[in-house]
């Protein structure tokens, strides 16, 4: 079946992959629609690892329900494209994201478990959740990273009136922006280099400004608007410098949520964080209720997605996608890919 790979560094190619064969245990479905993540864009700014077959953020169709008896062909499903142990204190918690099996056999990030750049998928049976009717399939695609910027909301305990700068406006970067509104936050900026994407975040409603974040006049910008600097930044890119503008936005004894994962090490000025007694949190993906629950508020139409959707490309025009992604002037901000068109 034809599939894309990582190739080299910012390269895929399209090969010919055997298709996954029922084992008695896993669960097969045909691809529907997948998301390109932006932690697909550092495996593929690295090109590594070769031959890895990414798409964590998908919609499928049930063709064998392998050892899930409440399952059937045909039925729509997700899942939690994770590997956690089930029997750690991370797991034994309700806390998987932090098991240290996790990422080991995860679907799309590993070698052994091919993602949804694919027609078909083998996914591991407990992590399969059957998805209602009211979702279609492009918005169960978005349970996944609409999960991520869940987590990192709740991580930053987000009192009603605060005032909240998300820096980054890719997708966990709009979807946190999202959450932090409905937590009743009375401002809540967005800062980017990407005027395009910072100016969308705006237009479509789940920031109220956005904030240049190349402008010299920046932190002056910050200290105004806010009256010495904002109660939470939730940080979505990663890099030294996205990393060190949201301890310098943050108030005194503000929260800064780290939701940007660098695949290497950053510099970062702690002295900031220590001087102004900072709360400093990691997040890392969802619990398995905070995956449910961006399940039932879609269908029950509390949140909506869609709008976040740029367009649906096939498997042909992944490569070009990706570039688009990441020329810092296009405003996409997901783009899914429909394996058979």
């Amino acid at each position: 079946m034809r599939s894309v790979a990582i190739k080299g560094v910012k390269e895929f190619e399209v090969i010919e992959a055997p298709e996954p064969i029922a084992d008695g245990t896993s669960v097969l479905v045909d691809v529907k629609k997948s998301g390109i993540c932006g932690s697909d864009i550092h495996y593929w700014d690295s090109g590594q690892p070769v031959g890895l077959v990414m798409g964590h953020e998908f919609c499928g169709i049930v063709t064998n329900p392998g050892s899930r008896t409440d399952l059937k062909v045909g039925d729509r499903v997700t899942a939690l494209p994770i590997s956690p142990c089930g029997h750690c204190p991370a797991c034994l918690t309700g806390n998987p994201q932090y098991c240290r099996e996790t990422w080991t056999h995860a679907s799309g990030l590993s070698l052994d478990h091919p993602g949804a750049y694919a027609p078909k998928m083998m996914i591991r049976p407990d992590m399969v959740i059957k998805v209602p009717d009211t979702i279609t399939d492009e918005e169960v695609a978005m349970v996944e990273p609409t999960a991520v910027g869940l987590h990192a909301i709740h991580l930053a305990d987000i009192k009603v009136g605060a005032k909240v700068l998300v820096i980054g406006a890719g997708i966990i970067g709009l979807v946190s922006a999202m959450f932090a509104k409905k937590e009743g936050a009375s401002f809540v900026a967005v800062s980017e280099t990407n005027e395009a994407r910072g100016r969308k975040a705006v237009s479509i409603g789940v920031a109220d400004e956005w904030l240049n974040a190349l402008d010299p006049n920046f932190m002056n910008d910050v200290i105004t608007k806010t009256n010495g600097g904002f109660d939470v930044v939730i940080e979505c890119c990663g890099n030294a410098p996205a990393v060190s503008s949201a301890l310098v936005s943050a108030r005194p004894g503000g929260t800064v949520v780290l939701a940007g994962v660098s695949l290497g090490a950053i510099s970062i000025p702690t002295a900031v964080a220590v001087t102004s007694e900072l709360t400093l949190k990691g997040a890392i993906a969802y619990t398995r209720e905070e995956f449910q629950t961006c399940i039932d508020l879609i269908a029950n139409k509390q949140i909506q997605v869609l709008p976040f959707l740029s367009k649906t490309v096939g498997l042909d025009e992944v490569q070009a996608s990706f570039e688009e992604l990441t020329s810092g002037t296009s405003d996409s901000v997901k783009i899914m890919i429909d394996p058979l068109k």
